[in-house]
């Protein structure tokens, strides 16, 4: 039986690894069926055909660390229908699945958190792929722009609530720093599969390789907020970058970290984990306000900064085309990988594949890159023609 037929031409294809160039992708009733290339065909583009007038075809954007969009945070109203709200928003800048992330808060509040993204993974809310807590476990020295009031070491109960939330979600990450986790408390978060990830922490190199080897397996943003590579104490970031085990999330925005330290930490980076992108979205994603709240403090937007009125980097105004752009053209990274650590390095960290799967892979899947990496939009039968 055969179904309605669409091409995609006059583009670059991005296949989740690899660029390819004059090649035609043919879904089939939204599926792909094949991507060949243009010069070895012998037979026309099936189907209707669509020009991508020069534009990259790509898989969805996946994105671990998001904590708004849309003019709400996670932390206002852990609800579903924020949820809802959050995931819209990204999906307008090409991030087709994403961790939603609760900045450092009360245990009521993380609570209805966990309660909030299991009801929304079970009513299939589009691109919530698990959840992302960012705290309240981490270390006073390092806490940026998280409320040190509500800062604290782990407690039996914390444990015994992530233990139940990685048995109900499909994927859990917490980001944790030794000061207030134990060695014993990680192991056990990470043999019932919780994504561990070391942050906002002041730790030495030595403890943050103790950690790892008891099963942390990611740096939350790295560079900021954490213990810097020095020439006799490399820290965290020594750490992250010296062991092959750990894969990196970074905010490549230019602000919160240098593109000559990007381009430094990318060419130093031990295999085979990787350095991926991360918005560290906030509320402001997606939209055009100026100000929003975040456990009563005020952040400003001015300049492409989210800042405290102290000056503290709070999040970062930030998709992840702009993130794609500034890793490709300001620090040097080849277009393939920069978009591999937008798609394919996130992916497999959360137990997904973003390549392009004839049979598998869907057009609701795919999004459109514009020429100059300035914009995304996801790639659907309705804006096919846009």
């Amino acid at each position: 039986m055969t179904g309605a037929l669409v091409s995609y031409i006059g583009g670059t294809v991005f296949d989740g690894e690899a660029l390819h160039a004059d090649h035609v992708a043919t879904f089939r009733d939204g599926v792909l069926l094949s991507l060949i290339s243009l010069t070895r065909s012998t037979d026309a583009p099936g189907g209707e055909v669509i020009d991508l007038q020069g534009a990259l075809l790509s898989p969805g954007f996946v994105d671990l660390q998001v904590n708004g969009g849309g003019g709400v945070l996670l932390n206002d109203d852990p609800s579903v229908e924020t949820l809802e709200r959050i995931a819209s928003a990204h999906r307008s800048l090409g991030t087709l699945t994403l961790l939603p992330t609760l900045i450092t808060d009360t245990p009521e509040t993380t609570n209805a958190a966990i309660r909030a993204t299991t009801d929304a993974i079970a009513e299939g809310v589009p691109g919530i792929a698990g959840l992302h807590l960012e705290g309240p476990h981490l270390s006073i020295a390092r806490k940026g722009a998280h409320d040190g009031g509500l800062i604290r070491p782990i407690e039996q109960s914390d444990l015994d609530m992530l233990l139940a939330a990685a048995r109900n979600l499909p994927l859990l990450k917490v980001t944790i720093a030794p000061e207030s986790v134990t060695l014993a408390q990680v192991r056990a978060l990470a043999e019932v599969g919780v994504l561990v990830s070391l942050g906002h922490t002041n730790a030495t190199y030595e403890t943050c390789l103790a950690y790892i080897e008891a099963g942390a397996r990611v740096a939350t943003h790295l560079f900021n907020a954490m213990s810097q590579l020095g020439s006799r104490a490399p820290g965290l970031v020594g750490a992250a970058l010296s062991d092959g085990r750990v894969s990196c999330g970074l905010i490549a925005d230019g602000i919160h970290v240098h593109p000559a330290s990007i381009k430094a930490a990318w060419g130093a980076k031990t295999s085979p984990g990787n350095i991926f992108l991360v918005s560290d979205a906030m509320a402001i994603a997606g939209t055009e306000l100026e100000s929003f709240t975040l456990n009563g403090r005020r952040i400003f937007r001015q300049d492409q900064r989210l800042t405290l009125e102290d000056g503290t980097l709070a999040g970062a105004d930030l998709d992840l085309a702009t993130a794609v752009r500034v890793l490709h053209q300001q620090a040097g990274v080849p277009l393939d990988a920069a978009l591999q650590a937008a798609t394919q390095t996130p992916a497999k960290l959360i137990r997904r594949d973003a390549r392009l799967i004839p049979g598998v892979t869907k057009l609701s899947d795919m999004i459109r890159i514009d020429p100059d990496l300035l914009r995304a939009l996801p790639l659907t039968r309705e804006d096919q023609s846009a």
